[in-house]
């Protein structure tokens, strides 16, 4: 039975979800908070390390589709918002039959009979796809061949499920009354989807000025700061930093960390002129917002990306970025919002030259932007397109 459309029922679905950390998690906190605030009734299924009302999915349980199927039976809300990246839900790659690569709430989809809504956080194309591989490392002659051995066995798993990762995708939007997407260039990836702009804002028990900012974390009072932070992986692209030729009048910040899902092994070093390494691992909300206050610019030298909740970040505490030149940074540069490169130390250490120059001019363009990201103007369209599938399954009943 459909409840009242003037105060919906949501289920929230995301395996990551606060305390524990992650780009996906934080969004989903974030949004629920937001749409709460407009009325909705929103419980959250995540994880049993996240803090949602129901719990028991992991990447590696095959029964995520009859929990979310029993969950949704017990509870009966008016429409299940799926957060889709494919890692969290069980991404299985065949080595063989490509037909057969999953996920672990595939049939989820096909069963579940309460309208679905699904934001899709990630699809790529072919040569991203490929620089997701982290190629196993080992200096011993005696593992050479074993090591060879599990490299190759990743680029053909890789390159042989391509389209069948995007077909998963295309087949989540085709089983949802709606499909969300954070840029026209993840629309176009995928083959549809509304686009509504990933949700930012500074924190709100945060007031302090840029130099007090700088103080409590003992950075330079004096010239600019670019703001580098991130999971400590390969594809955040952390090799440019320690190769750049920082440029007068500008220090770097480094802040890296690991989430709970993150196995990579991948220790850059930063011990150069010009930058500095927090060492922090995991910032709080308060903490995060504290340390883009103390910024002028974010570098983002990806080496893929379908999305940056980093950039979101930045431009809602009114900082420009400076990027690599992938298609979904793009997209925001010719906004006017930053600038994008090509994926060298020297055109980024270039960048922030041409960024000091026109500094002015950038930051009155994200100040302007800034507005369309708040989490009211997000949870607002969420709203408006709940409303609009509630309103169809109720003609249809």
């Amino acid at each position: 039975m459909l409840r009242s459309v003037s105060m919906p029922r949501i289920l929230m679905v995301s395996t990551e979800y606060p305390p524990m950390q992650g780009g996906v998690g934080r969004y989903t906190f974030n949004l629920t908070k937001a749409l709460r605030k407009l009325g909705f009734e929103v419980n959250v299924v995540s994880n049993k390390l996240g803090s949602g009302e129901f719990s028991g999915l992991t990447p590696e349980n095959p029964e995520n589709s009859n929990i979310l199927l029993e969950i949704v039976e017990r509870t009966k809300p008016d429409l299940v918002h799926v957060q889709y990246e494919h890692g969290l839900y069980g991404l299985m790659l065949d080595p063989l039959n490509p037909r057969k690569t999953s996920t672990n709430i595939d049939l989820f989809y096909k069963y579940c009979q309460t309208p679905i809504v699904t934001t899709f956080h990630s699809a790529y194309p072919f040569k991203q796809w490929l620089s997701l591989i982290t190629s196993i490392k080992d200096s011993s002659k005696r593992n050479m061949l074993r090591r060879f051995s599990k490299n190759a066995i990743r680029y053909w798993k890789m390159f042989l499920n391509y389209y069948s990762f995007h077909n998963l995708n295309k087949e989540k939007l085709a089983r949802s009354k709606a499909g969300i997407v954070f840029s026209h260039y993840m629309s176009k990836m995928i083959g549809g989807g509304e686009v509504i702009l990933h949700g930012a804002e500074p924190s709100s028990s945060v007031s302090f000025s840029k130099n007090e900012a700088r103080k409590m974390f003992n950075l330079p009072e004096c010239g600019r700061i670019a703001l580098v932070l991130g999971f400590m992986t390969a594809t955040k692209g952390w090799d440019i930093i320690e190769k750049m030729n920082i440029p007068e009048g500008w220090t770097v910040v480094v802040n890296s960390s690991k989430n709970h899902y993150n196995t990579e092994k991948f220790n850059p070093n930063f011990v150069k002129k010009n930058v500095v390494n927090l060492r922090k691992d995991f910032l709080t909300e308060k903490e995060l917002s504290l340390l883009f206050t103390s910024a002028d610019a974010v570098i983002l030298p990806y080496t893929v990306s379908s999305g940056s909740g980093v950039m979101f970040d930045a431009l809602a505490h009114g900082l420009p970025f400076i990027a690599t030149n992938l298609e979904f940074f793009k997209e925001f540069s010719q906004k006017g919002l930053g600038i994008t490169v090509n994926r060298s130390p020297d055109e980024f250490s270039k960048a922030l030259v041409i960024l000091d120059r026109d500094y002015v001019k950038y930051i009155n363009t994200v100040e302007l932007f800034r507005k369309e990201i708040s989490w009211q103007s997000v949870a607002s369209q969420h709203a408006h397109i709940y409303s609009q599938i509630i309103k169809q399954s109720i003609i249809a009943v």
